[in-house]
């Protein structure tokens, strides 16, 4: 048998790290024994654990260990992380660590350095010089940058489940259900933005089209007029049904007053990108009196920054929408490591694009009326995401109702 001894401390228990790193261990046909095991008796005490992990084979061990790695534990026994130069632009070496969306640090030069800008399924590159270490997507790698291969010598630390009823989040820890108490959920939710912005923190909001459909529009534009918002990430349809309401009252050609089919409504969303068009951008269209309200007005008046990321379903698109995917996740990566919290509306797509580049750290909420949504989110690696199951226009009233209280 293969050995390796691991370590594992923090809230291990609440956080049921432990059970998970021993079903993990016999899932995958190793074994273990436990040889030390420490448990916090008050709330702010930690427990530890020390394992020795058994495998059949030296790489069953490692993949072992691998997996294990991601869910906080550390090989007492330390070594220096690996590093091998990048071959070419826009590739890492063979045997590169792919990095998860959790807090992490590499042992190099005799210490741990923290990985700047983490996000998943990356690489980390190691600044020799500078001894700093940065996570950097496939994209933008150089040819010769020195890269972390092996599973030496790094160290995750994932988010822990809080301690206490008054924990971030607590409240909605299980999976995305329609039987969560829907008040309660929305309460802790207002309780929770306020605390972030009453410490000076940032909200981001990812939202899909059905924000305008369903009549909220003017809701989220007062948030962001009152500065609850601080960054918007949505696609071609939001903004583009936003300006289409604000233009002719209409949502892909309905009166989102009454609710009915107006006479030719089909074409008032096309019409409104050719506005925008012929102004040149959003910002010239409210410069100019033709946009005079709505959710991407509030964003020009306040100057709130917003990233349309485009696709290729999108008609127009307009101006502002970046059509390059990766320059579109370069754009969404210059807010993500600032912002506190993230808030998903009803759009699978957009929500799982920035679930990918989002550090598990960050508190985000998944409000969708289909729970699969959540699922893909968390499936994807984005495990630290709540989900909300309902429909977006009770939940932004709702929301921010008890925020004004």
């Amino acid at each position: 048998m293969y050995t390796r001894e691991i370590e594992l401390s923090g809230h291990i228990i609440d956080s049921l790290i432990i059970p998970k790193a021993l079903d993990l261990i016999m899932d995958m046909g190793g074994d273990f024994n436990i040889l030390e095991f420490q448990v916090g008796k008050r709330k702010k005490d930690i427990s530890y654990a020390k394992l020795e992990v058994k495998g059949d084979s030296e790489e069953l061990l490692g993949e072992i260990l691998d997996e294990l790695s991601e869910i906080g534990a550390v090989v007492v026994e330390i070594h220096e992380v690996e590093l091998k130069p990048s071959p070419k632009d826009k590739a890492f070496p063979d045997e590169f660590y792919s990095t998860t969306n959790h807090t992490t640090y590499i042992r190099f030069d005799n210490r741990w350095v923290h990985v700047e800008d983490i996000e998943m399924d990356c690489a980390i590159v190691v600044d020799t010089l500078k001894m700093s270490a940065h996570c950097k997507p496939m994209a933008h790698i150089k040819k010769g940058e020195m890269v972390v291969v092996g599973r030496e010598g790094i160290k995750v630390i994932p988010p822990e489940r809080p301690r206490g009823k008054l924990g971030v989040f607590e409240f909605m820890s299980s999976e995305a259900s329609t039987e969560k108490p829907f008040k309660s959920v929305i309460n802790k939710t207002a309780k929770e933005i306020k605390r972030i912005k009453d410490k000076g923190g940032k909200i981001a909001l990812v939202g899909g089209p059905a924000i305008v459909h369903t009549g909220t529009a003017p809701i989220l534009a007062r948030m962001i007029k009152e500065g609850i918002i601080d960054v918007l990430f949505a696609g071609n349809a939001l903004a583009t049904h936003d300006i289409e309401n604000a233009l002719y009252g209409t949502s892909l050609g309905v009166s989102v007053n009454t609710g009915e089919t107006v006479t030719r409504g089909h074409r008032h969303h096309i019409y409104a990108i050719n506005r925008i068009n012929q102004a040149g951008s959003i910002k010239e269209a409210v410069k100019q009196g033709i946009l005079q309200e709505g959710i991407m007005y509030e964003c020009i008046k306040n100057e709130v920054p917003f990233v349309l990321a485009g696709s290729i379903r999108d008609d127009g698109p307009l101006p502002d929408v970046i059509t390059d995917v990766l320059e579109a996740q370069d754009e969404m990566r210059k807010y993500m490591q600032e912002v506190d919290m993230v808030i998903m509306i009803s759009t699978m797509l957009h929500s799982i694009a920035v679930g990918n580049i989002l550090p598990s750290k960050v508190k985000s909420i998944c409000v969708d009326i289909n729970p699969s949504t959540v699922t893909k989110l968390s499936d994807r690696g984005s495990a630290q995401v709540i989900g909300i199951v309902t429909d977006v226009g009770a939940f932004l009233p709702l929301l921010y109702q008890e925020l004004k209280k």
